[in-house]
C-alpha cells in the first residue's frame, strides 16, 4: 500500500488540535461571553429605542411610453411605404423614458418645489419644510455629534458680514444656501423612485416619521412626477396649439373686416347700375370668401392640434395607490438587538483568544528593548 495513505497529515492534525484547544478557551470563558453578549443586548435595545419610528408609503405607477402608441403605427407605415404612400407616423425618441424618473425625482428643481407643500399631519396642516426643520426628531446621539459643528457655525455667523438668509421664505433652486443644500438633501434622503426595467412599474416611496404625511407626501411626488412627465411629452403640441389659435384669431379678424367691406360696398352701391360698382362688389365678394376659406382652414387646424395635444397626453395607471402604513418601517428592533449581540459575542472571543497573546508578545519585546538600551 502507499505509504502517503497510511501516514496521517500532521498539518491537518495540528489544525484539528488548535480548533480544539480555541474552543475550549470559549468555553472555558464562557460566563464573560455570555456577559458581554447580555452588555451588547442592552446596547441594542438602547440603541433600538433611541431610533425614532419611520413610517413609509408607496405608490405604484405604469407610465404609457411612446413605443406603445407608435409600434403598430411603424408596422403600417412601413407597409404604407411599399406602396409608396407616406403616413407621417414616424417613431420620435421621448427623452424622459421611464429609467430617467428617479433622476428627475431626485432632481434640486423638483425637490425645492416639494418644501413648499401642506401636508395633514397628527398635529394639524404644517409645509414639507416646517416637518423636516421643526417636527422631525434624530437620537439622542445625533445632537453629540453635531455639536461642535453648531458652536463653530454659531461664532462664524456672529463675525461674519455675509448673511445667506432666505428672502421672504423664496429658495433659488440655482443658488441655495448652506442651510437650505441641507434641507432638499434631507428631502432628497424622505423620497425615491424605482424603476422595474422589465414592466416598466415605477415605485416612488416616501418616509417621515408621520405615516399620514408620508402618505401624502408619496401622493403629491406622484401627481408632480406626472405633471412633468405630461408637460414635456405635451410640450410641441401645446406650442402647436397656440399657434394653431394665434393664427385663426388672424383669419376670423381678417374675415369679419372683408365681410364689414363687402357689406359695406353693397350698401353704398345698392340701386346704382354702374360697372365700376359692379366690379368693386364681385372683388370684395371674392376677397371675402378667400378670407371664409383662410379662417375655415386655421379653425380646422386648430381642432386638429386640440385632438394633437389630447393624443401626446401620455396616460398613467396607478397599480397601487398611496395608503397611510399601520407599521413603522424603520428602525428593525429585532434586527438591532441581533447585531449588537453578535457584535459583542465576536468581540469578546476575539479578546479572550488573541488579546492573551498579543499582550505578552508586546511585554516580551518592551523587555527586549529594554534590555538592549541596559
Amino acid at each position: 500500500m502507499n505509504e502517503n495513505n497510511i501516514t496521517s497529515d500532521p498539518n491537518q492534525e495540528e489544525q484539528e488540535i488548535d480548533l480544539l484547544e480555541l474552543a475550549s478557551k470559549l468555553w472555558a470563558k464562557r460566563r464573560t461571553i455570555i456577559k458581554w453578549t447580555l452588555i451588547g443586548a442592552v446596547c441594542g435595545l438602547v440603541i433600538a429605542f433611541s431610533i425614532p419610528k419611520e413610517y413609509t408609503a408607496s405608490v405604484k405607477l405604469a407610465p404609457e411610453t411612446s413605443n406603445n402608441k407608435t409600434g403598430a403605427a411603424g408596422g403600417l407605415g412601413a407597409l404604407a411605404s411599399i406602396a409608396g404612400i407616406s403616413m407621417g407616423t414616424g417613431s420620435s425618441a421621448d427623452a424622459v423614458y421611464p429609467e430617467l424618473y428617479p433622476d428627475v425625482v431626485s432632481s434640486i428643481p423638483f425637490t425645492v418645489g416639494l418644501l413648499n407643500v401642506k401636508l395633514d399631519t397628527k398635529d394639524g396642516e404644517e409645509t414639507v419644510q416646517s416637518i423636516l426643520e421643526d417636527h422631525t426628531s434624530a437620537p439622542w446621539w445625533s445632537y453629540i455629534m453635531k455639536a461642535p459643528g453648531a458652536i463653530i457655525g454659531g461664532v462664524k455667523s456672529i463675525f461674519s458680514s455675509d448673511k445667506d438668509d432666505e428672502k421672504d421664505g423664496v429658495i433659488d433652486p440655482y443658488h441655495l444656501t448652506p442651510k437650505q443644500a441641507a434641507l432638499v438633501e434631507s428631502l432628497n434622503s424622505c423620497i425615491s423612485a424605482n424603476v422595474d426595467t422589465k414592466t416598466s412599474v415605477v415605485t416612488i416611496s416616501a418616509t417621515l416619521q408621520d405615516a399620514l404625511a408620508a402618505a401624502q407626501l408619496a401622493d403629491t411626488v406622484m401627481a408632480r412626477l406626472k405633471e412633468y412627465v405630461v408637460d414635456y411629452r405635451t410640450s410641441k403640441s401645446r406650442q402647436d396649439l397656440e399657434y394653431a389659435k394665434k393664427i385663426n384669431d388672424e383669419a376670423r379678424a381678417e374675415y369679419y373686416e372683408a365681410q364689414k367691406r363687402y357689406a359695406s360696398a353693397v350698401d353704398r352701391n345698392q340701386g346704382l347700375s354702374k360697372q365700376s360698382a359692379s366690379i368693386e362688389i364681385d372683388r370684395l365678394e371674392n376677397e371675402k370668401e378667400l378670407a371664409f376659406n383662410v379662417y375655415t382652414t386655421a379653425a380646422q387646424q386648430v381642432k386638429m392640434a386640440e385632438a394633437k395635444v389630447q393624443e401626446t397626453t401620455p396616460v398613467f395607471a396607478v397599480v397601487q395607490p398611496a395608503t397611510v402604513p399601520v407599521r413603522p418601517s424603520k428602525p428593525s428592533k429585532p434586527m438591532i438587538l441581533i447585531g449588537f449581540m453578535f457584535l459583542f459575542f465576536v468581540a469578546s472571543s476575539a479578546y479572550i483568544l488573541f488579546a492573551p497573546s498579543l499582550i505578552e508578545g508586546f511585554k516580551a519585546h518592551r523587555n527586549v528593548e529594554g534590555s538592549e538600551k541596559v
